[in-house]
Parts: structure tokens; C-alpha cells; sequence
């Protein structure tokens, strides 16, 4: 686990990121489908079993030229293969009843415009998380000497989707951009429109391939489990790798700096695998040398936004204004209306970090990422707006009909802008609260942060009613306003989450003077109620840890929560 003040570890983290930013977006212009590769008869008129998508492997070309950047372990195989589906949407539904569950898929029978037609259960164990279907890829590179030196295995994400096959295709896909790859995840839909292809060749991003510069073969086919489970044709795609190795003198740390920041979400880079990775907030994790990394500001900067009377709950909500200054509909949510369902996930991505680069030397933090996310049926949507020269904005929960018309208002506290590096947005406060509580589950620690820019960073549950799979808010640099805005939308969407990774100011405890033993995380959606939503009884998430070792020295122990080990 990478701590958050290992500058080392982090840097590599943000390098690798970026650099899958970089070759989505060449992904993404990769559509084109001639050559061996080529689709035959495309738009002609094929054999069709309703409700049966006709699946196929491609390559877009003959030959790829991959760079292996100085400091990378090794290069990313975009391969350029693509799965083309016809003759019905390829859909997937893939969910699991709680964390005590597996996961389990089953494949959505469509026929050619869309309308649903049956389902079919995958096997058992098939599918083992959201990421998409594992092992759906063989490759197989060899040297120029003919030696076989890689063998691996890729995920096939349907969710990839690169573009049309031809003119009469779909214009568009309405599946989402992404698989979630949040380990708290309950539900995805993972979805190919007929008439499109959608990347099947990044593989393991994670796991990138020890391939020196050289001329390379690569042979790429789908899995026998896969071929006969879809009916896919067994067509092995031959394709010529050049792997050139590029030095830029940093490392490609810089590169990788420009491409986080330059673009701030991932969520929106389709037709390539490394779209999933959007969570956790992509470039809003502070770069490193620019904070202290999980030591900056951690619950102490009073004046910059965290702390006793700004954003501990000590708010109050904006007084009814005039009747000629207030939102359109009446005060209050309509009977009948749908209202947003806030929840919290368990704490992950734990750690304990010390102050030996920070501003507080000495000190032991429990570092941890932590989401809320919306259930549904309706989004979340909270505007605010400011007078000239204030600082803060009064802020307004808005609630609509089946129609998507504005119905009714509720006044919800206030929004402040946070100046520090790192953040530079408007927070609506009071939108969650972290807690570290004993083994009796009494408080011990509160952390100052209640804080937060909404932005759909996760998907967390897609299959819930009305869930959105393509939230337009997923850019930290849209979503959460400027300095010099007067007035600020920030939306919580049906099915997703909002993550905050332990890389963040404030996503922390002081621990120095806690004994050893068991303690409990506690995140809170809504703590102070403001938010109306249709159940107030499920906003509590907690996630055990135990301390151990000395002060400076501490360590942490982090259970699995049930079938999901995600320390």
C-alpha cells in the first residue's frame, strides 16, 4: 500500500495514471477498422438470432509503436484489437446483494432496437469484481528471435466502447464510459450498442509488460471459456509491436503532472479500459512537493475552511429570504416527490503517516479514503449563490417531478471557497463527518472536515432506479466553481459516489497518543440532517481497524469487511 508522504510511491502512482490519460485519448481516436483486421460485410445483411449479439475480434491495424517512458517498469499493451458487436446490444448486470455476497452477472437479452427480451446468467464465479470480464484476452508476444517473452491475460471492459462501425450504427451509446474499480461497489452495467466495437486490447494496466526497445509479434485472441460462451469466432490477430524507449529527463513525471491536471476527470475518456480509473478524484490528489501530502492542513488551518466554526456542523442555514429573492417553487419538498437516498461506504485505502515532512513533526496520522454516494431515486442537486464581496453563498437543495421540473427548495446551509493548494473550489459544507471512535464505539476523534465539492467520481451502484450512467459532473474544474463565481452547481447523481482519498487535507486522525487496540472509522453522510433524503437511517459506515506498535512508529491492522478485503 502506498503511503501518502512516500513521495517515491506517490509520484510512480500519479506517473502511471497519467500516462493511461495519455493513451486513452489515442485510443479513443483509434476507430478506424481496415486492413487484416477488418470487419467483412459490415452493414450487409447477416444471419441474425434474436437477442443474440454477434461478437467478433479485430484490429484496427497491422502494427503499434508503444513507448516505454524512463522510470516505467514497463510498457502499457494497447494493441489496437477491438470485440465488434452486431445484431443486438451486447449487456451485462452485475451486482451483489451485499458485501457478505459474491458478485454475480447475467447477461441482458436484447433484441435489435433495444427492447429487452430475456436474461441469462453467466456462470457462477465467472465474473469476480466490476472491472469487467477476466482472462477474455490470450496474448501472446514473441522477440524477434521468435522466443516467446510475454504471456498475458486482459480484462475485457465492455463499457470501452470506441465508436461506430458504420453510419447506420447508433449515433450514440448509452451505456456508461467506465467499469468501477471502487472496491465498495454494489452494482454496474457494463453495455456494447450494436453496430459498435469497443477496446479489448489494453491489458492489465496494472501489471504493465517488462518489454525492452525492440521489434516484437504479438499474437492476441479471445479466451476458449469466452469463444464459446458468446459464440465468438476463433480468429487469432497477428500484430507488429515497436517498442521505443523515451527519456524526457524527469522521469515522465512531469508529463504525467501536466496530463492529470490538464484534464482533472477520467470518468469522461471513452474507448479505452484505464476509463475506469477515474476514482479516486483523479488530479484533485495534490501533486507531490506541492502539499505535505496527507499532513497539510489536516483538520488545523482554521482560516482556510476545516475547523471549529467553519465546517463542524456549527452552520446554520441561509434565513428565508423575500419571496422575490428565493428559488422557483414552493419551500420544501413536494409530497410524492422524489427525494436523494445518502449513504457511506466504508473507509478503505488506510494507512498510517507520520509529520516527519509536514508542518506537525512528531505526529501520528490515521490516513484513509472515505465516499458518499446516492442511492437515488433522485440526484442530488445543491446550487449556491453569493451577494457581491461575500464569502460565502447561501445554498439551496432543489427537488424536481418525473418531468425534470423544479417543484420545490429547501434552504441547506452555506458553500465557502477553500483556498488551499489542492482543493481551489467552493465546498458545501456539512455534507458528511468523519469519526474515530473506541472499541465501545464512543467518540474519541473529529475530524474537522464536513467540507466537500460534490463530483461523481465513482460509480457505486448503477442498478439502483433511475441511475444516471453518464453524470456530466465528473470534472473537479466544472463541478465546483471558481474563485470569481457568483454562483455555483454542484450535483450528487443517482448511482454514483463522491471518493476523498487519504491523499486529501483533512482525510485524517491524529493517533499520536491513542493506546493500541480496536478502533472504528466512522463516516456519516448528512451529519446535521439538512439534506432531506427518503431514508435518514442508513447514512452510518463503519470500518474497523486495529493500532499497533510505538508512537512514530505505529502501525494499523485493517479487517476485512465481510467478502471485501480492501485495507
Amino acid at each position: 500500500m502506498a503511503l501518502a508522504d512516500e513521495e517515491p510511491m506517490t509520484s510512480q502512482h500519479h506517473r502511471s495514471r497519467a500516462r493511461r490519460v495519455a493513451l486513452a485519448a489515442s485510443a479513443a481516436l483509434t476507430v478506424v477498422v481496415t486492413g487484416a483486421g477488418a470487419a467483412p460485410g459490415a452493414g450487409a445483411a447477416q444471419a441474425a438470432t434474436p437477442g443474440k449479439p454477434k461478437l467478433k475480434l479485430i484490429a484496427a491495424s497491422n502494427a503499434v509503436t508503444l513507448d516505454r517512458w524512463e522510470g516505467e517498469p514497463g510498457v502499457y499493451l494497447d494493441l489496437g484489437t477491438y470485440v465488434t458487436v452486431d445484431n443486438a446490444p451486447l449487456e451485462f448486470q452485475v451486482k451483489r446483494k451485499s458485501y457478505k455476497d459474491p458478485v454475480v452477472a447475467q447477461q441482458i437479452l436484447r433484441d435489435a432496437k433495444g427492447k429487452k427480451i430475456g436474461s441469462k446468467a453467466l456462470p457462477a464465479g465467472l465474473v469476480k469484481d466490476f472491472s469487467g470480464l477476466p482472462g477474455f484476452l490470450e496474448v501472446s508476444i514473441k522477440n524477434a528471435q521468435g522466443q516467446e517473452v510475454a504471456k498475458p491475460k486482459g480484462t475485457f471492459c465492455p463499457n470501452n466502447a470506441s465508436g461506430r462501425l458504420r453510419p447506420d450504427a447508433p449515433a450514440t451509446s448509452h451505456y456508461p464510459e467506465s467499469c468501477p474499480t471502487n472496491p465498495f461497489t454494489l452494482g454496474s452495467v457494463w453495455g456494447v450498442e450494436q453496430g459498435w466495437a469497443a477496446n479489448s486490447s489494453t491489458v492489465d494496466y496494472d501489471k504493465p509488460v517488462d518489454l525492452p526497445a525492440g521489434e516484437y509479434t504479438a499474437k492476441v485472441g479471445v479466451a476458449k471459456k469466452y469463444r464459446e460462451l458468446f459464440g465468438i469466432p476463433n480468429d487469432q490477430r497477428t500484430i507488429k509491436v515497436t517498442v521505443r524507449q523515451i527519456t524526457d529527463g524527469g522521469g515522465g513525471a512531469g508529463r504525467g503532472m501536466s496530463a492529470m491536471h490538464g484534464g482533472h476527470s477520467m470518468s469522461g475518456m471513452a474507448g479505452h479500459s484505464m476509463a475506469h480509473h477515474y476514482g479516486p478524484r483523479g488530479a484533485d490528489e495534490p501533486t507531490p512537493g506541492a502539499l505535505s501530502h496527507a499532513l497539510e492542513d489536516r483538520g488545523l488551518a482554521h482560516h482556510l475552511g476545516d475547523g471549529t466554526g467553519h465546517t463542524d456542523g456549527s452552520r446554520v442555514a441561509p434565513a428565508l429570504k423575500p419571496a422575490s429573492q428565493r428559488p422557483t417553487g414552493r419551500a420544501g419538498a413536494p409530497a410524492g416527490v422524489p427525494k436523494p437516498d445518502l449513504r457511506s461506504l466504508p473507509a478503505w485505502d488506510i494507512a498510517i503517516t507520520d509529520g516527519e515532512d509536514g508542518d506537525v513533526a512528531g505526529k501520528d496520522y490515521l490516513a484513509f479514503s472515505a465516499n458518499v454516494w446516492n442511492a437515488g431515486p433522485a440526484p442530488l442537486v445543491v446550487d449556491g449563490f453569493r451577494k457581491p464581496g461575500a464569502d460565502l453563498m447561501d445554498a439551496y437543495q432543489y427537488f424536481y417531478d418525473a418531468k425534470g421540473k423544479q417543484v420545490g427548495y429547501a434552504p441547506t446551509g452555506t458553500m465557502e471557497w477553500d483556498p488551499r493548494v489542492g482543493h481551489e473550489h467552493w465546498h458545501f459544507t456539512d455534507f458528511a463527518s468523519y469519526r474515530l471512535l473506541a472499541a465501545d464505539q464512543h467518540e474519541i476523534v473529529k475530524s474537522g472536515k464536513e467540507a466537500f465539492c460534490l463530483a461523481n467520481t465513482d460509480a457505486i451502484d448503477y442498478t439502483v432506479k433511475n441511475a444516471n450512467f453518464k453524470p456530466y459532473n465528473t470534472d473537479l474544474s466544472t463541478a465546483c466553481g471558481q474563485q470569481n463565481s457568483i454562483s455555483v452547481r454542484e450535483v450528487l447523481d443517482v448511482g454514483s459516489g463522491d471518493t476523498y482519498t487519504q491523499y486529501r487535507p483533512g482525510q485524517s486522525f491524529d493517533v499520536t497518543d491513542l493506546p493500541n487496540g480496536t478502533y472504528y472509522i466512522e463516516v456519516i453522510a448528512n451529519p446535521e440532517k439538512r439534506l432531506q433524503e427518503t431514508n435518514l437511517k442508513n447514512n452510518v459506515a463503519l470500518r474497523k481497524v486495529v493500532l499497533g506498535g510505538t508512537p512514530g512508529h505505529r502501525t494499523v491492522q485493517v479487517p476485512p469487511v465481510d467478502l471485501i478485503n480492501a485495507p
